[in-house]
């Protein structure tokens, strides 16, 4: 989107720091449009032409990131490190570099993600602690404060909830177990969060 996820590093920033003078054209020309829904679509199609323009993920990240998802965030970082043959270090590097964060906080957010979601279906916080993979209800607990600053009993109501279709496609992601072919080089986009 202009700038690489490791650089923004979780922080708030605003379109003018990342796209100058357009941004005031884009809020010009959304201002313009008679609705709601043009407006969408013309943020939609502003993003993906975006999209296109940016450098492919690395395939091997993309892999991983799959992985994590598949796994519901249940996979360790050091077997996506010996699966991918790399050290720890060069998943961290690479995975930050592109992602944003590290593979562990990435495991930690799409767990929580997978755990939230049981709960809002109303299973109970024991259980989707216990099968979750969360040491006991207070692991659990501790994570959701952490991503949210609400309790269990609270996060279940936060309105955040209802983009998470968009946010996160189904886990079942085609080839998400197989290790990536390194000699393609063919780019993973969509399969993966964009790289700026």
């Amino acid at each position: 989107m202009g700038a690489s996820p490791a650089d923004l590093a979780g922080a708030m920033v605003s379109l003018d720091d990342l796209w100058g003078r357009e941004a005031a054209r884009i809020r010009e020309q959304l201002s313009e449009l008679p609705s709601w829904q043009d407006r969408f679509a013309f943020t939609d199609a502003l993003i993906a032409r975006r999209c296109e323009a940016r450098s492919p993920v690395d395939p091997a990240v993309a892999w991983a990131w799959n992985r994590i998802v598949a796994s519901r965030g249940l996979v360790r970082v050091n077997h996506l490190a010996a699966e991918l043959g790399w050290s720890r270090k060069r998943l961290w590097s690479r995975f930050h570099a592109y992602i944003g964060m590290p593979p562990k906080r990435a495991t930690k957010l799409v767990r929580f993600d997978h755990a939230v979601h049981r709960m809002l279906a109303g299973e109970s916080t024991a259980r989707v602690a216990a099968d979750g993979g969360y040491c006991d209800q207070s692991h659990l607990h501790r994570d959701v404060m952490a991503f949210t600053s609400a309790t269990p009993a609270t996060v279940v109501n936060e309105p955040f909830l209802t983009v998470d279709d968009r946010a996160w496609p189904s886990a079942e992601a085609p080839n998400a177990q197989h290790r990536p072919d390194h000699s393609v080089g063919r780019s993973l986009r969509g399969s993966a969060p964009a790289s700026a």
